[in-house]
């Protein structure tokens, strides 16, 4: 049996103009390298997402490299404790969180700079120079905590 190798076809815009299917990867591909950490704030400000309306934007902390015994997690071990995370860092508050004092009659749940604790796999997962982000809502957070270390999953 003799099978041909898929092509990608040009798929068209609503400008008419046609692009290949991995232009997204193309355009991510020449973006520079950037070590975010480090990165002055007028940068950082550019490449975070501004929430809208009732959305949060939080970052999860890194996970531990060495279980408790000193033994290393592998990659795909930490990958998929980081999309469970239900601990996260809020970085930015959309315009419109917390706003409905019916909802919220005691004020929001969180501010800018406070460890949440927010139910698992919520919310919509980007990753932006290797390290990940989540939008989620307002109604999201389930408590703050003072020290994320340890938190996780059961």
């Amino acid at each position: 049996m003799n099978k041909k190798k898929a092509e990608r076809t040009p798929m068209p815009i609503n400008n008419g103009a046609h692009r290949s299917v991995n232009f997204v990867e193309d355009s991510l591909a020449q973006m520079p390298d950037m070590d975010y950490a480090n990165a002055p704030d007028d940068q950082k400000a550019r490449v975070l997402p501004k929430p809208c309306g009732y959305k949060i934007l939080i970052t999860l902390p890194a996970s531990e490299e060495k279980t408790s015994g000193g033994i290393i997690k592998a990659q795909a071990t930490r990958d998929m404790e980081e999309i469970g995370s239900v601990v996260g860092f809020v970085i930015d508050i959309g315009p419109d969180a917390y706003a409905d004092k019916s909802r919220f009659p005691s004020g929001p749940y969180c501010k800018k700079g406070d460890f949440v604790l927010m139910r698992s796999y919520s919310g919509t997962r980007i990753k932006i120079h290797g390290r990940e982000f989540r939008i989620i809502n307002d109604d999201s957070v389930e408590g703050i905590v003072d020290d994320p270390r340890g938190i996780m999953k059961v």
